[in-house]
């Protein structure tokens, strides 16, 4: 039995997190608004995202960037005290455990697969050579587009009410 297959996804709504299963067809439906949404199942190349239909995916590591960065910033921090108490073999120690730590991390940890559009996350995917790793020209075209859908709704929402 291999892992869960599912989606970790924005209500397009309110924006609430939520969790829905993708291995077969449903309805999905925000506990905060009510707001639904009928997901298809999902291939198992994961060619779209079942959310929005958008075809541009990319791949990362399922693992969250503060505790990697924590993890680097205490090794330097314990380093540096070392270091400056001129105990260097300390010191090394601690760089190099945690650059074994960060390494075994990487070969431990499965990929996530994000759309670049509503930044559904996939987990229980396998990534393929169509999933590439996240190219900033992308990411900032579709960073650019939901900041004019926002800036068009906070438009309209302005004419709504007259001043």
């Amino acid at each position: 039995m291999g892992l869960p297959v599912n989606v970790t996804l924005a209500c397009p709504s309110c924006d609430r997190p939520s969790k829905a299963p993708v291995d077969q067809p449903g309805d999905w439906q925000c506990y905060a608004c009510d707001h639904r949404l009928r997901l298809s199942a999902a291939d198992k190349s994961l060619p779209i995202c079942v959310v929005c239909g958008n075809h541009e995916l990319y791949k990362k590591k399922d693992f969250p960037q503060w505790l990697g960065g924590t993890i680097l910033l205490t090794a330097i921090l314990l380093s540096t005290i070392t270091y400056y108490s001129y105990e260097k073999w300390w010191s090394w120690s601690f760089l190099i455990g945690s650059a074994i730590i960060d390494g075994a991390m990487y070969l431990l940890v499965g990929d996530v697969v994000v759309c670049y559009r509503c930044e559904a996350h996939y987990r229980g995917f396998t990534a393929t050579d169509a999933h590439k790793p996240f190219e900033i020209a992308i990411g900032e075209r579709y960073r650019q587009e939901r900041m004019r859908k926002e800036q068009m709704k906070a438009d309209s929402a302005g004419k709504a009410s007259p001043s």
